[in-house]
């Protein structure tokens, strides 16, 4: 005879009655409700009945189902109230999923305040804040958590850097500091965020620190849990699984975990009093969500510390023009070793041409891809027993062009755009109908007399970037040597242990050696600082920097050799150690010719008559368009292949709306409008609208 299963305690009961008979709860019985439409026209909260039966389970921030639109849809409580300004009859609520109420009040207006931003829709947000719900998970018994004393952290660390010690005081005190940290080379940074966590810890706050990968989580977790003991602390990322994912998101819900490692996903991490919200290498293109509505962790960090009054860290080895900009407004402070510190620190730095001995003992390093100066550090590397990394950029072919006497990326006179080959058929843009004359890739402007701004050359060349051999040619070149890979196709390594290795990586997939490199060769810098994305040079920059990093020390005989000529802004920024002083110029530049942070930009990519609706929507004088707005484009894009599998394809165009910085809320605004007249009228077509994207080439 079967035992009949025991009802949880938590599940809803069941109505009596038929839905015709349900009546409402005695108290609050109006819910206000974030429904999962991700459409902008309704991108707003809707008033229900709460049935009395669900009193005492519907809650704020419960999962719940309601009929929407003759359909059952999942959504979110916020909140109840005592009646509504809908003056009509109001649908009940059907069902309350979970018991568990995973939205906060914090996340739903940080949610909020992110979709305002990027001109997004509350329900995508809420799907990137919120992981999906596992009813075995819910109902597991929590593992008890041992949750030592917070003792206070090793200060030496942190006192290297003038503003380091008066930073820890700021959050062992509970203070709101804002600050934008540039890391020393060689700087055991995860250890300091741990660090600077701990301080947080102390004045009984919780700390959430964000960085791009898993090699990076499980660095920073490791020193996280050395400090402040493994069950303090938890890794949210997306490679854990869901069900794995959604228990330790639960932990920090319930408040059993106060500091929170993890990838860009982590930024809406639902932890209570925070204390400390930090960014590690805010540039890095992982902290921009690929998905709509497409924000980056570093302005989620800044909406949350700002909305919770937490204090904020961005740091990093080289500073973007974003985090330069707070530090210019003042919202900032700027926290940067002492030039003699950093020189003890950093390794010996070579550039080509820097001197005209270099060129006499070697005449055709600048003609060579592995010059005779980086041979040399190479040598005396293994010499040393020590490791060599060989940095190379990927392989493949890039739309761009450059000027062929000074190899810099050709720009536009109009809009100081990248200039790219037309398609064939174009004929969209400004001028774009040209057959054969090269044209922006920002306002479609034809170009048919180019003039370099930097050397007056009227020649271009098409950038190539191949790296598919160095690893065969160094392991030619030193034979007996073991020759590494990683990246570039192969596998990411974590590590290289110390003794004498070529260890041959492309940027971002260079792995930690135990006791530091004893050199490291930084190929190809044309190719990387051609490339016309609008962060081409800070992203070189971070890119040297976080190979340079990982160099010993000038008096330890560490040595970087850069394959780039000495006399480029960004090369002179790498070997005198300055990331602040190139992120000045940087930002100092990017607002001379209109780029972001400078201005606010969206991108709107779709069909061309879809994206001209938009367009003229946002520009209409009687929809008091934003002051100041301009439109650049639309030109055409590269479109996918078309789903039937013919091999043809759709034309899709990319218009550019850029406006001053402080009309960007104006903007996202107008942009969020006309695309909800859109979706009103059930418009066929897509159109992905992106506010300040992280890559426009």
């Amino acid at each position: 005879m079967s035992t009949p299963a025991t009802p949880r305690a938590a599940r809803p009961r069941r109505p009596a009655r038929n839905r015709g008979e349900w009546t409402p709860a005695p108290a609050r019985p109006v819910a206000r409700v974030v429904v999962d439409v991700p459409l902008p026209h309704l991108d707003r909260t809707f008033d229900y009945r709460v049935p009395s039966h669900l009193d005492e389970a519907a809650v704020p921030g419960v999962r719940i189902r309601v009929r929407f639109a003759g359909r059952m849809l999942d959504g979110y409580l916020l909140e109840r109230a005592e009646d509504s300004a809908h003056g009509g009859r109001l649908a009940w609520v059907e069902k309350v999923v979970s018991t568990e109420p995973v939205l906060t009040p914090e996340v739903a207006g940080l949610a909020r305040a992110v979709a305002d931003r990027y001109a997004g829709v509350l329900a995508d947000v809420m799907r990137l804040a919120i992981p999906g719900r596992h009813a075995r998970v819910e109902s597991e018994t929590p593992r008890e958590r041992v949750q030592p004393a917070p003792e206070p952290p090793d200060r030496a660390g942190w006192a290297r850097y003038p503003r380091g010690g008066p930073l820890l005081d700021a959050l062992t005190g509970g203070r709101a500091a804002h600050a934008v940290w540039q890391a020393l080379p060689g700087e055991d940074w995860p250890v300091r965020l741990a660090e600077a966590a701990a301080a947080t810890r102390l004045a009984g706050r919780s700390a959430l620190l964000v960085v791009p990968d898993q090699r990076d989580v499980d660095r920073v977790h490791a020193a996280c849990a050395a400090l402040l003991g493994a069950d303090t602390v938890v890794a949210l990322t997306a490679d854990l699984g869901p069900a794995e994912r959604y228990r330790r998101w639960l932990a920090v819900r319930r408040g059993a975990v106060r500091v929170v490692v993890g990838t860009r996903s982590a930024a809406f991490a639902p932890l209570g009093e925070l204390g400390l919200l930090a960014v590690w290498d805010d540039g890095d293109d992982s902290h921009a969500e690929p998905r709509t509505p497409g924000p980056q962790v570093r302005d989620v960090l800044m909406l949350r510390a700002h909305r919770e009054g937490a204090a904020l860290l961005v740091g990093g080895f080289a500073r973007t023009a974003e985090a330069q900009l707070l530090v210019e407004s003042g919202w900032a402070g700027s926290v940067v070793a002492d030039r003699a510190t950093v020189r003890a620190a950093a390794p010996r730095i070579t550039a080509i041409g820097e001197s005209d001995t270099q060129l006499a003992r070697d005449p055709v390093a600048r003609a060579a891809r592995v010059p005779g100066v980086a041979f040399e550090a190479a040598r005396a590397a293994i010499a040393a027993g020590r490791p060599v990394l060989v940095q190379v950029p990927r392989s493949g072919y890039l739309p761009f062009l450059a000027c062929t006497s000074c190899r810099e990326s050709a720009r536009c006179r109009h809009c100081a755009g990248p200039l790219g080959l037309p398609r064939a058929a174009s004929g969209s843009g400004a001028d774009g109908g040209a057959a054969g004359l090269p044209a922006c890739r920002w306002c479609g402007r034809a170009e048919p007399a180019f003039r370099c701004g930097h050397c007056g050359s009227r020649r271009l060349r098409a950038g190539v970037i191949g790296a598919g051999r160095t690893a065969e040619e160094l392991g030619r070149a030193f034979p007996g040597v073991p020759v590494r890979s990683s990246g570039g196709g192969t596998a990411v390594l974590d590590e290289v242990p110390a003794g004498p290795a070529l260890v041959v990586a492309t940027p971002g997939a260079e792995p930690v050696a135990d006791g530091g490199y004893g050199a490291a060769l930084l190929l190809d810098g044309w190719a990387m600082l051609a490339r016309p994305d609008l962060r081409v040079a800070e992203e070189t920059l971070r890119r040297w920097f976080a190979a340079a990093a990982g160099v010993l020390p000038h008096e330890d005989g560490g040595r970087v050799v850069v394959v780039a000529e000495s006399a480029i802004p960004t090369v002179q920024a790498l070997v005198r150690w300055d990331p602040v002083w190139h992120a000045e110029a940087e930002l100092a530049e990017r607002a001379g010719v209109g780029f972001p942070p400078a201005v606010r930009m969206a991108a709107v990519e779709g069909p061309p008559a879809a994206v001209a609706e938009i367009c003229d929507a946002v520009l209409d004088p009687g929809h008091d368009p934003p002051p100041g707005v301009e439109l650049l484009g639309p030109v055409e894009i590269d479109p996918p292949e078309h789903p039937s599998g013919s091999g043809r394809a759709e034309i899709r165009e990319r218009a550019l709306l850029r406006v001053p910085r402080a009309q960007g809320r104006r903007l996202a605004t107008a942009l969020h409008d006309a695309q909800a007249s859109r979706t009103a009228r059930k418009a066929p077509e897509t159109v992905r609208v992106r506010l300040d994207p992280d890559e426009i080439e």
